[in-house]
């Protein structure tokens, strides 16, 4: 580039952290929370919204359902509008699966008890640059930070193709029902490892492990207080927000969570213990069988209701999943951070009580109809009216993971090797400072409700999730990893490289090349200040009027700044 590192950060390197790490330009960053919501709420009333009306219309549409728009993706936005595309996404199979790759990485090792973490992060890099079924591995991302399961524990890290095929299964039940998904991961081995409910015993010899029996209330269901149906909490007598459970309610749905272990063609105890012969080679994929022997014959009180003693694990599993998944908790709760994952940190009570509703009923009788929930969350007005600048509560920080997505799609990255060798992205100082599947706790990567201390968000009432995992050296490993992605290629030896050909051949013309990264990058919203500057720093890259070489060169640099202030710059940190 001609202009070099130093320069090119210190025309964008204050506003990345003020972005970044203060929130001060939108994305829900600025005070005024309460009313920034009602604004919000009054402003974005009505039916749903299912046209776009310009390309940048069609971008934000993709900066909110993919992992980031393509041009090829905008055009076809455009041509079949926004209920079409949805329509034709939620009618895809699951086109791209994790436990395929992981096949496949298998048999070209030559050996099939080869078994390598990183297949996993490859995997996610794959799908999320090259999958058909673009829309669902997006819901499935999101799923995996609510119904966490983490490579960063021990017992989980040793089963990758475990992962690989929970992963799937977030997938898979992207667009089906709630309540068969919350199923499925309550039966997943690696989630009955991760939160301690496989080989859960429940026959007297020891106390039920109640970790899981805690988290699937506060954080896959109904959370810690009663909610409103529009997500607001419900206020007790003593003034104070009413909870949703009790200790005892954790014990007594504890005693539920008995009698699960690895899958096999029998129901030994030494297969419930992890031993068991013959070997099953599926075990860590398929999933947890019960052993009646090892479950609670004792009743189940919790939440106000019973599953009544004596009653086999299928079916006090079904009890309990059914009462939980009939709370009036759920739709808000669930909703509330679906939302956010996708469109909006601070979304209106009047927003997350109409998500609410079609969780309730998709029109048809039917509740927990997760096409309806996206559905609603997607072409809800408050997601597709344009906020104005008053509205301060709207938006999100685009998280690190999918800042890095948006720039390789934006530019056709592919992959050198074929493989995607994106490893371990964890370290913010020199990479990214998230991986998928990586989060640090079951509470995700940050939590839905974190506020920066003393901070704008803070006085205003606002939260900003993703900021929770920002500081100053985050900030500096972001811009040296995005720069050098765009110079160099990412990944182990730089294996996933963008391909400019396509801005290089706008290049010539400053706005034209503008035009298109602000299209991709920032749904059209550039503000005049950021065009004015990005405008100069490349335009200063003079393309000679001769010399195939030399202009080759000159495009490229251009192109390559184009694509790192935007990057650096709020309107791309701040999605709204």
């Amino acid at each position: 580039m001609k202009c070099n590192y130093k320069r090119c950060v210190g025309v964008f390197g204050l506003a990345a952290a003020c972005a970044v790490l203060a929130g001060c330009s939108g994305g829900g960053s600025r005070g005024g929370g309460s009313d920034a919501q009602a604004n919000l709420a009054a402003n974005s009333s009505g039916p749903l919204v299912t046209k776009a009306e310009t390309g940048a219309d069609a971008s934000r549409f993709l900066a909110q359902t993919t992992f980031g728009p393509t041009t090829a993706e905008i055009d076809r936005v455009m041509a079949v509008q926004l209920d079409a595309w949805l329509a034709g996404e939620f009618a895809k199979p699951q086109s791209y699966t994790h436990l395929g790759y992981w096949q496949e990485r298998v048999a070209a090792s030559g050996s099939p008890t080869t078994t390598n973490t990183d297949w996993i992060y490859q995997s996610f890099w794959r799908s999320a640059l090259l999958a058909d079924d673009v829309l669902r591995q997006r819901i499935a991302f999101a799923l995996s930070q609510i119904f966490v399961v983490s490579l960063n524990d021990m017992n989980v890290s040793q089963h990758p193709r475990g992962v690989a095929s929970y992963f799937d299964v977030l997938g898979r039940n992207a667009f089906g029902n709630f309540r068969t998904l919350l199923e499925e991961v309550t039966l997943h081995p690696m989630m009955g490892l991760y939160l301690s409910h496989l080989r859960n015993r429940g026959d007297n010899s020891r106390v039920p492990d109640e970790n899981y029996a805690r988290e699937v209330m506060q954080l896959f269901t109904i959370g810690v207080h009663l909610l409103n149906p529009d997500g607001t909490r419900v206020i007790g007598a003593d003034g104070r927000p009413a909870e949703t459970y009790t200790n005892e309610d954790v014990t007594g749905i504890a005693n539920v969570f008995t009698g699960w272990s690895w899958a096999g063609p029998d129901t030994e105890s030494s297969r419930f213990n992890g031993g068991g012969s013959p070997a099953y080679p599926d075990r860590a994929i398929e999933p947890m069988q019960p052993y009646a022997q090892y479950h609670s014959e004792a009743a189940k009180t919790f939440l106000g209701g019973i599953c009544p003693a004596g009653t086999m694990p299928r079916a006090t599993l079904s009890c309990a999943l059914d009462r939980l998944f009939m709370h009036q908790n759920v739709g808000p709760f669930i909703g509330r951070q679906l939302i956010q994952r996708l469109v909006s940190s601070n979304p209106s009570a009047a927003y997350v009580g109409r998500v609410a509703a079609a969780f309730a009923d998709n029109g048809q009788g039917v509740r927990g109809d997760m096409k309806a929930v996206l559905r609603q969350i997607l072409l809800d007005p408050e997601a597709r009216n344009l906020p104005s600048d008053s509205d301060t509560a709207y938006g999100k920080v685009r998280e690190p993971l999918l800042r890095m997505t948006a720039l390789m799609r934006a530019a056709n990255a592919t992959s050198t090797s074929g493989q995607f060798q994106i490893h371990n992205t964890d370290d913010p100082g020199t990479s990214l400072g998230q991986t998928a599947m990586r989060s640090p706790s079951v509470f995700n990567f940050w939590r839905p409700g974190y506020t920066p201390p003393n901070s704008e968000l803070a006085a205003g009432g606002l939260v900003a999730p993703e900021l929770q995992a920002a500081n100053e050296s985050s900030v500096a490993g972001y811009l040296n990893a995005v720069q050098s992605a765009i110079q160099n290629g990412f990944g182990n030896s730089n294996d996933v490289k963008l391909d400019l050909t396509e801005l290089q051949a706008l290049a010539g013309d400053v706005d034209l090349l503008l035009a298109r990264v602000e299209l991709l990058l920032t749904s059209g919203k550039y503000r005049p200040e950021t065009r004015t500057r990005i405008r100069d720093v490349v335009g200063s890259v003079v393309v000679p009027a001769v010399g195939e070489t030399g202009i080759a060169n000159a495009r490229r640099d251009r192109a390559r700044l184009a694509l790192f202030l935007t990057v650096a710059s709020p309107e791309f940190l701040a999605q709204k």
